[in-house]
């Protein structure tokens, strides 16, 4: 599947997930999919994009790596899903989205929880989402950066 479908289904999921451990679980997705896509972007993305795509991965995956993680039937797990980047731009908005979408859905979780250790664990996944969003929107900058430098040699 298409990563910009992935993430449209997981923002849905984000926006429909009943109590805490269904919204955790769906944070989790969240980043697992930021963790595959970034991936996906450092091995076969645009060159200029390939070091910030490397710490993306290795922030979405602190981010699953704070949660619990849930319990998966077959199939589930949407970032295994991913089969397609398709447009690097599009896909990074989409994901910039859903990032402060689920840094919201995380703040909500805190101010909700029971116990000082769930407190610090949506804490640290808030950061994780966070700095997974600011390295999107870097991304998101060279791209334009990149697009802005080839039209001026094409008008030159």
């Amino acid at each position: 599947m298409d990563a910009v479908r992935l993430i449209a289904t997981s923002r849905r999921a984000l926006t429909t997930a009943g109590g805490v451990p269904e919204l955790s679980a769906e944070v989790w997705q969240a980043q697992a999919l930021a963790q595959a896509i970034g991936s996906r972007l450092a091995v076969t993305g645009p060159p200029e994009l390939r070091g910030e795509a490397l710490g993306l991965t290795e922030l979405a995956g602190r981010g699953c790596g704070v949660l619990d993680t849930p319990r998966l039937g077959a199939g589930e797990l949407r970032a295994a899903m991913l089969t397609d980047l398709g447009d690097a731009r599009q896909v990074l908005l989409h994901l910039g989205g859903l990032l402060g979408e689920v840094g919201i859905a995380l703040v909500g979780m805190a101010s909700s929880a029971d116990d000082e250790a769930s407190y610090w664990q949506c804490v640290e996944a808030i950061d994780a989402a966070d700095e997974s969003r600011d390295r999107v929107l870097e991304m998101l900058r060279k791209l334009a950066d990149r697009d802005r430098t080839l039209a001026e040699r094409e008008a030159g």
